[in-house]
């Protein structure tokens, strides 16, 4: 008598009947011990973490690797917080779970170089006050003189991290330290990228949004029109750069640079709703993927703080400049060796880090910084406030233009 093998059951010769429903259960009863196995691997604390020396999980270890970390970490121990227990509980805990120097805020240190990666043409110091839903930025002028930081003739802020104190590695920290002694806001992590990097990340995130007052010629076949525009990669970068019309040159710039900063935030927000949360997720994947940023920040650090800051709204994200003037620095006995640079007002400095950048901290005092006044008798107050919040900022206009400085062959 033939064997029935239409249906889903089979008999081999010396073994007991069975079905196909049976080797199939079988089968994903192995895929499920294997995948369990698996997952208990890979979250069982059996890897030594080299920070601190204990046990943890691969799934611990992916989440809190620092690929972009091209220059190590900074050193966090050289800092006196001054906590004030008087606004903020010392056992605070503000929900984040981010490795925070002071609980409740975390400052990042954005640097962006110039198209020879030597100088820093860009420095922020962008705080998120996660205890109070807000963000601050401060922003440092490059020709900001610090005399005691860098071995340049010029003393410039924008040198230190090329000619600050070769004892000092890695590079980022003479940048840190500086920033840390002189405006006394902890840093937490480190970001750089390069002038041409922007091209690339701009057009990753599909352009820039703004409304142009007038067109900017950056140079004479790089012209960005007036009106309402979604900036390139391109145009971008010739935004953030462009100085030379500028009543007020590089401070005109970076008064500029606040109104790309506030579009790209509004780009971000408009990620977030349309697309979600995964997207800009992916994003910053792919910005870690091509190099385009170092930083020190783990991808879990980013995503947390990605998730805060796409619970901000424009009025509570606030950007402020340093507080000073013009001034000529001589760094020898020649009165015709000088150089043109930006001296602090110390004492409105001070003013203003206590109002938005030390929220649980002390407050600051004449002796707690090592900032240097060259101008000691101010000669003009303008830059002393210049906050703004990124509501403002969004419908702001240009900075003043000098018109001897409109290109000759431009028609009026």
């Amino acid at each position: 008598m033939k064997a029935d093998t239409s249906s889903d059951e089979f008999e081999l010769k010396g073994e007991k009947h069975f079905s196909l429903k049976d080797f199939i259960v079988k089968s994903l009863a192995v895929v499920t011990s294997i995948v369990m196995i698996g997952a208990l691997v890979v979250n069982m604390p059996i890897f030594v973490d080299k920070k601190t020396g204990g046990n943890v999980s691969m799934v611990y270890l992916l989440k809190h690797q620092q690929t972009m970390a091209k220059e190590g970490e900074i050193d966090k121990t050289n800092f006196e917080y001054n906590l004030n227990t008087e606004t903020v509980a010392e056992d605070y805990n503000d929900g984040l779970d981010l490795p925070q120097r002071i609980e409740g805020q975390y400052s990042i240190l954005f640097l962006g170089f110039d198209e020879d990666e030597f100088n820093t043409d860009v420095m922020w110091v962008v705080q998120f006050d996660i205890g109070h839903g807000a963000m601050n930025i401060l922003q440092i002028p490059r020709d900001c003189c610090l005399p005691d930081y860098t071995t340049s003739e010029s003393k410039k802020f924008n040198s230190i991290y090329s000619c600050g104190n070769p004892d000092i590695n890695p590079p980022i920290q003479r940048v840190v330290n500086a920033v840390q002694e002189n405006f006394q806001i902890p840093i937490d992590a480190y970001m750089t990228t390069a002038c041409f990097d922007i091209v690339r990340m701009v057009d990753i995130i599909g352009g820039i949004p703004m409304h142009l007052d007038n067109e900017i010629i950056y140079e004479a076949d790089k012209i960005i029109p007036a009106g309402d525009v979604v900036l390139t990669g391109e145009q971008a970068e010739w935004f953030v750069r462009f100085r030379h019309e500028w009543m007020q040159g590089d401070i005109g710039r970076m008064q500029n640079q606040r109104r790309f900063m506030a579009a790209a935030m509004l780009k971000l927000f408009s990620i977030v709703e349309t697309d979600g949360k995964v997207q800009l997720y992916n994003y910053l994947k792919k910005f870690q993927e091509e190099d385009l940023i170092y930083t020190d920040l783990s991808i879990d650090d980013m995503a947390k703080i990605a998730n805060f800051a796409s619970t901000l709204t424009m009025d509570n994200v606030n950007v402020n400049m340093v507080p000073g003037e013009d001034a000529w620095y001589y760094p020898g006995y020649d009165p015709d060796e000088k150089y043109s640079v930006y001296s602090v007002h110390k004492q409105e400095t001070i003013d203003m880090l206590n109002k938005y950048f030390r929220p649980y901290q002390m407050p600051l005092t004449w002796d707690d910084t090592a900032l240097v006044e060259l101008v000691t008798e101010h000669e003009y107050s303008v830059y002393d406030d210049t906050g703004a919040s990124f509501d403002e900022l969004e419908n702001a206009t240009e900075p003043m233009r000098d018109p001897d400085k409109k290109p000759w062959w431009k028609e009026d």
